[in-house]
C-alpha cells in the first residue's frame, strides 16, 4: 500500500514487516514518570506505542498529554481517542493538537460506557461515533478541512487505525463492520484479545474471502494471563471476550507460583501461530501493568530485533 502520512508504523507494515504495537495506561495523577517509566520498558521492543483515553471509563491522564510525552522522548505514541467524552469540536480541536506536536497515528474508538467506570453519573457524549471519527480524521487529512467546510492550515498527517473484536455476538456480522470501517478510511486495526485462536482464524479466512485483508493492516491483539484467576474473569465477566477452557485448564494444572510463566508461554505460542495466518500483519501486546514482561515476549516470538525504517 501507498504512504500516505509520515508513521513510523505505517512504513514498517508497508515494508512488510510484522509490525509490534503496545499500550501504556496513563496515571490517575499528573506525575509523568507513570508515563515514562512504563514507555522506558518497552520502547526497544516495539514500533509504535498505544496510549489509552481514560479506559474502563476511569478518569485519568489524558491520552494527548501521556502522547507528548512519547513524542519528546522520541517514541512513537498511537493517540487512542474516544468519542464518549467529547464532540465534534473538541474531536477536532485535539486532533490539531496531537498534529501540532507531529503525532503521526491515531486510534478511533467509541469507548466504555461510563457505568463501568468511577463516575458513573457521567453524561457520555457520542456527537460523532468511532466510524463516524475514521471519516474526520481521514477528511481533515486528506481534504485539508474541517468537518464544517473551513480550510485548515497544516493539516494533521495522521495513521488512521480503529478497533476489531472477531469474537463479540453475533458472529456473522463481524466481518461486515469490518469492511465498514474500512470503507469509512480505516488503514489499521488492533484487534480484541485473542485467545480462541481457531475462531480468529476463521475470522481471518472471511476476512480473506472478501480481499479485505488487501485493504487494511491487521494486528493481532494478545494479552498474557498473569493466573486461572484472571482467565477465568475475563471469560465470565470481560464482554466479547472468547477464552477457551482448555486455556483455562492449562492454567489452572499448572502450580500457581508458576501459572505466570505459563500465560507468557501461551501468549508467545498464540504469536508464533498466528505469525503463519495470511492476513497477520502485526502483532498488539497489551501487557495490562505487566509491561516489563513485553521485551520477553517479543524476543521469544522472534520479533527482535525491530526493523529500522527512514
Amino acid at each position: 500500500m501507498e504512504l500516505k502520512t509520515p508513521s513510523k508504523l505505517e512504513k514498517i507494515l508497508a515494508a512488510g514487516h510484522h509490525a509490534v504495537t503496545s499500550e501504556c495506561g496513563p496515571p490517575r495523577g499528573s506525575d509523568p514518570e507513570a508515563v515514562i517509566k512504563k514507555a522506558e520498558l518497552i520502547k526497544d521492543h516495539v514500533d509504535a506505542i498505544n496510549i489509552t483515553d481514560n479506559q474502563t471509563s476511569v478518569t485519568r491522564m489524558c491520552s494527548l498529554a501521556a502522547c507528548i510525552r512519547l513524542k519528546l522522548m522520541g517514541l512513537e505514541p498511537v493517540l487512542q481517542m474516544v468519542t464518549r467524552d467529547r464532540n465534534r469540536i473538541a474531536l477536532q480541536s485535539d486532533i490539531l493538537g496531537a498534529a501540532s506536536y507531529d503525532i503521526n497515528n491515531i486510534l478511533c474508538l467509541s469507548g466504555d460506557h461510563q457505568s463501568f467506570g468511577d463516575c458513573a453519573q457521567g453524561q457520555n457524549v457520542h456527537d460523532l461515533d468511532s466510524m463516524q471519527l475514521i471519516q474526520a480524521v481521514r477528511f481533515m487529512r486528506d481534504e485539508g478541512k474541517f468537518l464544517g467546510g473551513d480550510e485548515i492550515k497544516r493539516p494533521p498527517q495522521m495513521f488512521v487505525g480503529a478497533a476489531a473484536n472477531p469474537f463479540a455476538d453475533p458472529f456473522e456480522i463481524r466481518v461486515p463492520r469490518l469492511a465498514k470501517k474500512i470503507a469509512a478510511g480505516v488503514e489499521f486495526i488492533q484487534t480484541q484479545c485473542i485467545y480462541n485462536l481457531d475462531k480468529f482464524e476463521e475470522w481471518m479466512k472471511l476476512v480473506r474471502d472478501r480481499g479485505l485483508h488487501e485493504k487494511v493492516y491487521i494486528l493481532a491483539g494478545l494479552t498474557p494471563m498473569k493466573n486461572v484467576g484472571m482467565a477465568r474473569y475475563m471469560k465470565k465477566r470481560v464482554p466479547g471476550m472468547d477464552v477457551p477452557d482448555e486455556i483455562i485448564k492449562r492454567l489452572a494444572d499448572t502450580p500457581k507460583e508458576k501459572q505466570a510463566d505459563e500465560g507468557i508461554k501461551i501468549c508467545i505460542e498464540s504469536i508464533q501461530r498466528l505469525k503463519e495466518v495470511e492476513g497477520v500483519a502485526g502483532f498488539h501486546v497489551m501487557a495490562i501493568e505487566w509491561e516489563e514482561k513485553v521485551p520477553g515476549i517479543v524476543e521469544e516470538a522472534g520479533l527482535y530485533p525491530r526493523p529500522q525504517v527512514d
